[in-house]
């Protein structure tokens, strides 16, 4: 007769049948930890996946800064014509008949440091010449001026919010009240330079009148 059915000893048959079953759960315990570290469920095959990662490097902006228009201060180190460039802008490089040019003009800071600078009307001026004639001067009847301290940031550039429209007239600070004449067209070629506390821009930009 088979042990294994009918348990032989001393204790009843049901003490050794609860033995064997305590035996066998305890073994199907130690195969099931046994696949867990070999299978490892919820891992797959090769490279693991790399974690995401946010940039934290700063993107240069779309468009420059706006200059001031209203009156503001800033502290800092002045801003030096070593570390500024300053740029004649004009919206067009050709004009027809009785179009009218609008100037500005951006100022960048490629030195490695902050520094202010005024950059308000009242330290902006430009100035258009063709040839060796001046044709027109901002400051010749300037009448209102904007002080604009600002903190140029390293590689920041900043422009003008509002441009200058130019009425393709001779300007002369004597003729502010009087009519005044109108410059030569057809095809003359000008050139517009521009300067921002007292720091020039280093080339001018060409235009023409139709």
């Amino acid at each position: 007769m088979s042990t294994f059915k009918h348990p032989v000893g001393p204790q009843p048959s049901k003490v050794y049948w609860r033995r064997r079953l305590l035996v066998a759960l305890g073994l199907l315990a130690v195969i099931v930890v046994i696949i867990l570290i070999v299978v490892r469920p919820g891992s797959s095959s090769g490279t693991p996946a790399a974690v995401p990662t946010t940039s934290t490097t700063p993107k240069a902006a779309t468009n420059p800064t706006s200059i001031p228009t209203t009156e503001t201060t800033a502290n800092g180190q002045p801003c030096t014509a070593a570390n500024i460039t300053v740029q004649a802008i004009t919206d067009l490089n050709a004009y027809a008949a009785g179009q009218n040019p609008k100037l500005a003009v951006s100022i960048t800071n490629h030195g490695t440091t902050s520094c202010k600078i005024d950059a308000g009307t009242s330290k902006q001026v430009f100035t258009i010449t063709s040839g060796s004639e001046v044709y027109w001067k901002s400051t010749d009847c300037q009448t209102s001026k904007v002080y604009a301290e600002v903190l140029l940031q390293p590689g920041k550039t900043i422009s003008s919010q509002t441009p200058i429209t130019w009425d393709r007239t001779r300007s002369d600070p004597k003729t502010c009240q009087a009519t005044r004449d109108q410059v030569p067209a057809g095809g003359a070629s000008y050139h517009l330079q521009t300067s921002v506390a007292g720091i020039i821009s280093d080339t001018t930009k060409q235009f023409s009148l139709n």
